[in-house]
């Protein structure tokens, strides 16, 4: 979907409190989830405003996003 959140608390919701602890005890943690989120927000700016961007350059920020989501995951393992 569009334009869809996906934020570390969102994709991981059982995760929450963990997530929060780590925010604050793991700077490695802390920088991949700040990553993590303005890249997603970036991709969410991208699709719900229609901005020029080739479907490359495009997939290449969702990649980069699953690559991120894929290693906080192991973090939250």
């Amino acid at each position: 979907m569009l334009g869809e959140n996906h934020s570390v608390h969102k994709e991981f919701p059982e995760s929450k409190e963990l997530i929060d602890k780590l925010m604050v005890e793991n700077l490695h943690f802390h920088k991949l989830v700040k990553q993590y989120d303005a890249l997603d927000k970036d991709i969410r700016k991208l699709e719900l405003k229609n901005l020029p961007i080739d479907d490359m350059a495009f997939k290449k920020l969702k990649i980069q996003r699953s690559h991120l989501r894929d290693e906080i995951y192991q973090l939250l393992r």
